[in-house]
């Protein structure tokens, strides 16, 4: 197996696949490349010198310039390397060919089709409070019906506790309201009590017309207020909504009804070189299919956000794109933030030395495929295909935007590992085989073996087959343990 990695033929770093020792040499397209320290796993080493300001190239792409001269075999981190990015930028639309020449398959899952013909992957009993004041009451009732029933005929009785609904202003308040009301529309869910206070600002009643057409059958609703006893009156609704969605039985839908979210965190070196492309690999075939995937987290685009411009349908969605990446740039802006305060030191100890590192392995999830639609925070997905979604990189805020903008499962590629779970399953996906063998109960698949001899064909093949059985009802890691969450992204004042 080689020691090291070159990703493109115009790089001029390579990357460590196994840690490497001062002293070393490396064989790089027949020159001898001694290394000058010791360097981990995922980093980067310069295989020429390279002069203070003069860029370093890797995916065929600059991530940054040289703070100071770089030797040959030195190591290439953080310290020794520096950001070319700026504030505000002007953009030109220069379309690219995004034709993709993957076959049909005759592919299926087997889904919970809803009574609006909506599909869901799930078919579970949420407890959805108005308002964190709540929150002890909808955490009592989920509890208690999982006593009662054993999640015999469902799949899992959740309860989502969150801080919000009341004392929120402007696009805070609209933001709980979008994300609250998304939730109440997924087909993940097979019954759904909605529990408020009734002093709060998302008042239940304008919450309940906030939704538009729901399933008044499915999606219920309880003013702890307004009833003398509301576990008792909670327990009677999910025990009829029980009833109810244990008779729900799944049926094949075609592939083209799935719907995925692309999501990293915790980053390192090979994020960009096995499980994001396995990613890009996967949203292309799933869209060859009919079927849709969404990228989000937009501070992670800065750098590569031209990339993402130029696979736009059309020079509408350009204009999208180009106010999805400046309006953040300016969110930072107003609150006096550097705007490429990025990336974490996790990241930096994997490997990644700047956001446009960064930026483009992160934007590698979303494969090759056009650009169908820009949606902002809490819309809802209405195009098939690849959809751009403004969101924050936070982990848990990014995907639980994924997840409300209906996909049916978050796809989370990690070189660090994390054990969260949003609210619909949350496969995690490892760019590294340390990580899988280490955190067995976390990482759900691993990408590693892309660089142990694996070819892409047969561990995509490996995916698709693996995420066609989490639809049809295999429990991811999160699940299993019942690490499930939301959380709601916020900007402004507290009242």
């Amino acid at each position: 197996m080689n020691r090291y990695i070159k990703i493109n033929p115009s790089d001029n770093v390579v990357v460590a696949i196994d840690a490497l020792n001062g002293g070393d040499t490396l064989d790089v397209e027949g020159r001898s490349i001694t290394l000058l320290q010791d360097v981990p796993a995922g980093h980067k080493v310069a295989l020429l010198p390279l002069a203070q300001g003069e860029n370093i190239i890797k995916y065929g792409s600059p991530i940054g310039h040289a703070r100071r001269d770089i030797a040959e075999g030195e190591w290439v981190n953080e310290t020794n390397i520096k950001t070319n990015l700026e504030g505000l930028l002007d953009y030109s639309y220069n379309p690219i060919d995004t034709t993709l020449d993957i076959p049909m398959c005759d592919k299926t899952f087997n889904g919970y089709r809803r009574k609006n013909g909506d599909v869901g992957i799930r078919n579970e009993i949420w407890i959805i409070p108005t308002v964190g004041c709540v929150n002890g009451v909808v955490n009592e009732l989920a509890e208690t019906l999982r006593r009662e029933t054993g999640c015999k005929g469902v799949d899992a009785i959740v309860a989502f506790p969150h801080n919000y609904g009341c004392s929120q202003l402007g696009d805070d308040h609209e933001n709980t309201r979008k994300v609250l009301r998304d939730m109440c529309h997924h087909p993940n869910a097979g019954g759904i009590l909605v529990v408020g206070l009734g002093c709060e600002n998302n008042q239940p009643d304008a919450f309940r017309e906030f939704l538009g057409d729901y399933d008044t059958e499915r999606v219920r609703f309880m003013v702890t207020q307004k009833v003398s006893d509301e576990h008792e009156e909670g327990m009677s609704i999910l025990r009829e909504l029980y009833t109810i969605a244990s008779q729900d039985s799944r049926t094949p839908v075609s592939l083209s009804e799935l719907r995925v979210g692309l999501k990293c965190g915790g980053s390192d070196g090979f994020s960009g070189i096995t499980a994001n492309p396995l990613l890009g690999v996967f949203s292309d075939f799933l869209i060859a299919q009919g079927g849709t995937s969404v990228l989000t987290e937009v501070p992670e685009m800065f750098g590569a956000e031209t990339l993402l411009m130029n696979r736009c349908e059309n020079v509408e969605l350009f204009d999208k794109t180009v106010h999805l990446i400046n309006d953040f740039k300016a969110y930072f802006i107003a609150n006096n933030q550097p705007i490429y305060e990025n990336p974490s030191p996790g990241n930096k100890a994997g490997g990644i030395s700047t956001l446009e590192e960064k930026s483009l392995g992160c934007t590698q999830k979303c494969g090759r495929s056009a650009v169908k639609d820009v949606l902002m925070y809490g819309d809802r997905i209405t195009r098939r295909g690849l959809n751009l979604l403004s969101a924050p990189g936070n982990d848990l805020v990014a995907s639980t935007a994924l997840a409300s903008a209906g996909c049916h499962l978050v796809l989370f590629t990690t070189g660090r590992g994390t054990p969260f779970g949003t609210y619909v399953p949350t496969v995690k996906v490892s760019t590294n085989t340390t990580l899988f063998n280490n955190k067995s109960g976390w990482i759900d698949f691993n990408a590693g073996t892309l660089v142990e001899g694996e070819t892409m064909q047969a561990l995509s093949q490996r995916f698709i087959d693996y995420i066609v059985a989490v639809a049809n009802g295999q429990f991811t890691h999160n699940e299993r343990k019942g690490y499930r969450e939301i959380a709601i992204f916020k900007t402004g004042v507290t009242l």
